[in-house]
This record gives C-alpha cells, sequence and structure tokens, in this order.
C-alpha cells in the first residue's frame, strides 16, 4: 500500500510547502513547548529547509513504533501466563487473536470460509486474514508457544498497518503532516490495537482517503470496498461523499467511487458466497440476531433494566431502533451539509456519521475507537478536544474488564467492577464521542471555528469537492434564498445573455 501511495512527477520539481506547527496553531499544545526547548522561532520556515534524516514522516513512524511497543507490554502478562478466563480480563490483556486461534479452529488449520464445517462471526478478508497467518505458525496443537506465535505475528502486522495509516494520514493534507501524531500516539489505538484485526479496515481506509483528496476516485473506491470487505464500517464514508456530490452536483465522482467500491468488495465476496454460501452469510445472521454487545448503549439500558426489573429489549427490537436512530442521525447529518453555509469538509462529515454509527449500533466494542481516530485527526486536528476524549476511553477500556472479569465468571470481589460504575463509564465514553459530533458540526455551521480552513484553503481532503461551487444549498431561514440548480441555470445563463 505504501508503494501505491506514492507518486512520482519525474521532469517536475515540486516546491517544498510550508508546514502547517501544532505548537504554534494550537494553543493547547503551545503550553508544553517549553519541555521541547520552547516555542519555534517566528522566523523559521518548516517545510522550506530539509530536515536531514529526521523528516516529519520518519519521527511520525517513530512515535509509533513507540507508542506500539507501549501497547504489546500491555500484553506482557498474557503472553508469558497465557490468555484464560477471567484473568486476562483483570490482566487487561485480552485479544480476540488467542481467543479465536483456539476456539475457531484456526490452530488446527482451519481457514474460514474455506472449511465449510467452521463459521466465522467476521467478513471475508478478516477471516482469510485469521486463517493464513495461522498457517504461518509452526507445531501443532493448542500450547502456549503456539498461541503466542499467533498473537505476536497479527500484533507485527497490525503495527505494519498502524504504520501505513499514519502515513497516509499525513500525507492527505501535506501542509498540517504533523496532525497524524494524534493517530501514532493515540492512547485508545495503543489499548484497543491488539484486541482484533480493525486496524487493517482502519488502514485500508486512510489510503482511500488519500487517493480520493489525490483526486483518483477509482482507487479510492477500490481501497474503501476492500475495506469494507474487512470490516462493514469503510462503506459509511460514501456517504459523505454522496452529500458533497449532491451540495457540489459532482455526481461523476460519488459515482465513480461507489462504483469501484462495490467492484471490489464483490471481487472478494462473490467467490466466497458462491463456493460457501452458508459460511458467507453467517456474519450477517450472526450480526442481525446476537444481543445487545458489550458497552453499547443497548447493552446498558438491559443491565440497568436487570437490576431495576423493568422490561429488557430483545434483538429485534434494538435492530429496529438502532436503524431508526442511525437513519434519522444521518438525515440530520444531510440537512447540515446541505443547508450550512460554507460546504462541509469530506472529513468532518466521515467522522460524523461513522460516529452516529458506533453511537447507535448493536455493538460498541473498545477497538471501534480505531475508526475514529484517522477521522478526527483530518475533521478536527484540536489536542485539547482529542486527549480529553482518549481519556474517556481509557477510562471506559479499563471499566469493560473489570466488569467483564465478573460478568464472565464471577472473579475476585475486590476486583469486580459493580454495574453502575460500569454504566457510567460506558456512558460518559458515548458522550465524549457525542461531544465531538457537536464541536465538529459547529465548524461546519460556522466554518470560522474550523482550525483548517484559512482564506487559501478549502478542503485539502476533499479531492474534487475542494473548491467547488454550491449546485444545491439549502437555507432552512429563508428558503427562498436556497441554491437551487434551475435557479443556478438561471443566473449562469442571465450572465452568458
Amino acid at each position: 500500500m505504501l508503494e501505491a501511495m506514492q507518486e512520482t512527477k519525474p521532469h517536475r520539481k515540486e516546491k517544498r510547502a510550508r508546514f502547517v506547527i501544532p505548537s504554534r496553531s494550537d494553543s493547547f499544545l503551545a503550553k508544553f513547548t517549553e519541555v521541547a526547548g520552547g516555542p519555534l522561532g517566528s522566523h523559521s520556515a518548516p517545510g522550506a529547509v530539509s530536515p536531514g534524516f529526521f523528516t516529519v514522516e520518519r519521527v511520525l513512524v517513530i512515535f509509533t513504533v513507540l507508542a506500539a511497543l507501549l501497547g504489546i507490554l500491555i500484553k506482557g502478562y498474557c503472553r508469558v501466563n497465557g490468555w484464560e478466563t477471567p484473568t486476562h480480563f483483570y490482566a487487561t490483556c485480552y485479544s480476540d487473536f488467542p481467543e479465536l486461534f483456539r476456539s475457531r479452529g484456526l490452530g488446527e488449520g482451519v481457514i474460514p470460509f474455506f472449511d465449510r464445517e467452521s463459521l466465522f462471526e467476521y467478513p471475508v478478508i478478516m477471516g482469510l486474514i485469521a486463517g493464513a497467518t495461522a498457517l504461518l505458525i509452526p507445531g501443532s496443537g493448542l500450547d502456549l508457544e503456539r498461541i503466542r506465535g499467533y498473537f505476536d505475528l497479527n500484533a507485527t502486522l497490525v503495527v505494519a498497518v498502524w504504520i501505513v495509516t499514519v502515513l497516509a494520514t499525513a500525507r492527505i493534507n501535506r501542509r498540517r503532516p504533523w496532525d497524524a501524531a494524534m493517530v501514532a500516539l493515540a492512547p485508545g489505538i495503543v489499548l484497543s490495537g491488539f484486541i482484533n484485526w480493525d486496524m487493517w479496515a482502519v488502514a485500508m481506509l486512510a489510503v482511500g482517503m488519500y487517493f480520493f483528496a489525490r483526486k483518483r476516485p477509482a482507487l479510492a473506491g477500490v481501497f474503501i470496498g476492500l475495506g469494507t470487505a474487512t470490516k462493514l464500517y469503510p462503506v459509511l464514508v460514501l456517504g459523505a461523499v454522496l452529500v458533497l456530490a449532491v451540495r457540489s452536483g459532482k455526481f461523476r465522482t460519488f459515482f465513480v467511487t461507489a462504483g469501484a467500491a462495490a467492484a471490489s468488495w464483490l471481487v472478494v465476496n462473490l467467490p466466497i458466497a458462491i463456493m460457501n454460501p452458508a459460511g458467507w452469510r453467517y456474519f450477517f445472521e450472526f450480526t442481525q440476531d446476537r444481543p445487545a454487545g458489550f458497552s453499547s448503549l443497548w447493552f446498558a439500558y438491559n443491565l440497568v433494566a436487570e437490576r431495576l426489573q423493568w422490561m429488557q429489549m430483545g434483538p429485534a427490537t434494538i435492530n429496529s431502533l438502532a436503524l431508526y436512530l442511525f437513519v434519522a442521525a444521518c438525515a440530520l447529518i444531510a440537512l447540515l451539509g446541505l443547508a450550512s453555509p460554507r460546504r462541509p469538509r469530506l472529513a468532518q462529515l466521515a467522522f460524523l456519521i461513522v460516529a452516529a454509527f458506533i453511537l447507535t449500533n448493536k455493538v460498541y466494542s473498545p477497538q471501534f475507537v480505531l475508526w475514529l481516530v484517522p477521522l478526527l485527526a483530518l475533521a478536527r486536528p484540536r489536542w485539547r478536544d482529542f486527549l480529553l476524549w482518549q481519556a474517556a476511553e481509557a477510562l471506559h477500556w479499563g471499566a469493560v474488564w473489570m466488569f467483564l472479569g465478573q460478568y464472565t465468571s464471577g472473579g475476585l470481589p475486590q476486583h469486580n467492577l459493580d454495574m453502575p460504575y460500569y454504566v457510567l463509564a460506558v456512558l460518559l465514553h458515548m458522550a465524549a464521542t457525542a461531544y465531538l459530533m457537536v464541536r465538529i458540526a459547529w465548524d461546519i455551521w460556522d466554518p470560522r471555528q474550523d482550525p483548517l480552513r484559512t482564506k487559501r484553503i478549502d478542503d485539502p481532503h476533499g479531492g474534487a469537492f475542494d473548491r467547488a461551487r454550491d449546485w444545491l444549498r439549502l437555507d432552512l431561514a429563508r428558503p427562498s434564498a436556497s441554491v437551487l440548480p434551475w435557479r443556478r441555470a438561471m443566473a449562469d445563463a442571465g450572465r452568458d445573455g
């Protein structure tokens, strides 16, 4: 993926772009510059002078590797003693890698979707990654050495795609590469990055958004489709592209991106669906039939309802309510995108849609924070808000393991977290995400608050939408003043006459 991102333009020497320095542009970070030798001099020219070996991207890679090492150290107890219930919860080192290696037959040579007797509750590419990496582990049986080897291999690959995500985020907006430090150092990724294979989908979407910013919608669609075949959420970004296409009238960009995404998703899924229909359908059936997942709004409600002897909600009711709430949230986001005084940026809409999906979804796993970190780095790179949000996510991360230790097997009383405190932690991390949504929505409505937009900068992530004129804009206060397609045509005709 890194090679595909590297654009070469022979016979043309590009001028270095001056970087936006967070310690200058972010008042929160400016307070901590004394630790690094004081604020940057007013006559310095970041990006205009070669930094030598320590380029921005190399420093970001170093940050990512250091953060990844810390994440591995957090799993150290389980790497030494094994992943057993409830110990791996109390030691906060739980991971799906060893759990699925044992319980889904991966350690016995089963490759998801290719073995008709085995069912795997994840999308196709994630299943293929899980199976292929298991085949690379030497030996046989389910001893700790093989389980540890499987975890180490997958953790190493997660670090690799984490680096890809960081570099793609840095290259999307060449004036603000340091914003990708949020992705490199995010506490949420350090704590939850090695739970599952979600980082693969995050990297594919980041690369897709990179190509979209470079006005290559077909390649962007390919990676969005591959990301959707790994984890469903990347397809939601097409909703943001659709809103901007309607606002600007650039429908071809949407159709090319969506068409390429559909094609790449079908290339991956269609052969599996034909070869093993039941195995391919199982992910969708499992998602539909499963009860509320841990840390979701619905799970928290059912816990409270059980304690207070209220009526609890079953899967069918939750499915309907979650769908209605998400559709309503998308309608409000689309209205905001079409009625805002200035066309929103792609990353802003993408963050709002993905965050709305997470908050209303039946499942809210700790690793879902990975989905939002790169989008926030592009949508609203303000470190104070970012760190407050990450603190809430870290608190929830600790709470969910302490609760699961008690919920799954009782555990020792001194280690247990009672239900009310766990529910409060769930509500806190959801409220922190909702707060970010409000701040981004306000940036859209009042672009003067947007940290990225200046008089010369419109949407560095928007590709073909960058600096586009309004084709359709709704004026909620004065509907007669709305910019509509037929009025635009009449105005153009009047100027031509």
